[in-house]
């Protein structure tokens, strides 16, 4: 009788938390993604490039509802996010994940102290949420400073020679995912070291591009 009575206290209060949540993108009480916020975070690829001229396939553009639920993912821990953010993201690899070409999907690696705020690597559980093998072939070779208020200059330098490839594999072709991409310098350096052995990069995929008239004030993974 009494186990009975406490368990449903438990599923009691297990509602109600799940009731006192509300939608990532508009705050709707008692949803994690309502209806329209979901349909918001349906892929609409950009292109961008990097300093290098590296061609970038962005599947959203970081504002709005797709800002807020990747800040959710990202800072707020709400993981479940990752399967519709996944999603989205899914459609950019395939710009370049083929039946005749299949690259090695390269996370860019995320910082010690970022895991361990948080647990998980951001750009690795989206690519697992998009269905696509993760090849975690990079490291981080040396620690970075915070990238957010640096411009293009300073955030070069503050990255330069920061990433090694751990296991060469030449000839092999592969395509770079990060979270968000503001200027891309992040990714030239990730190009640099997989290039360095032997690799050869097709391009980069991000969740989201930062639009081009705002300031740089996303903190990339």
């Amino acid at each position: 009788m009494w186990n009975g009575i406490r368990w449903a206290a438990l599923g009691d209060e297990l509602a109600a938390f799940l009731l006192s949540g509300c939608c990532a993108g508009c705050d709707l009480p008692g949803t994690l993604l309502c209806k329209r916020c979901g349909e918001a975070l349906s892929a609409v690829p950009v292109r961008r490039e990097t300093p290098s001229g590296m061609t970038v396939v962005a599947a959203l553009t970081y504002e709005g509802v797709p800002a807020r639920c990747i800040r959710r993912l990202k800072e707020e821990g709400e993981t479940m996010l990752a399967r519709p953010l996944g999603a989205a993201l899914g459609t950019a690899i395939g710009d370049f994940w083929t039946g005749e070409k299949q690259p090695l999907v390269v996370p860019v690696p995320t910082s010690r102290a970022a895991f361990r705020r948080r647990g998980y690597r951001v750009p690795d559980l989206l690519i697992g949420r998009a269905a696509f093998p993760v090849c975690r072939v990079l490291t981080m070779a040396r620690t970075t400073a915070d990238q957010r208020g640096l411009d293009i200059a300073d955030r070069k330098s503050n990255v330069s020679r920061s990433m090694r490839a751990r296991h060469a594999r030449e000839g092999c072709e592969a395509v770079l995912v990060d979270d968000v991409i503001t200027t891309g310098v992040t990714l030239d350096e990730a190009a640099r070291a997989l290039n360095d052995v032997g690799i050869q990069v097709l391009g980069a995929v991000t969740l989201a591009a930062t639009p081009r008239h705002r300031p740089f004030s996303v903190n990339a993974s």
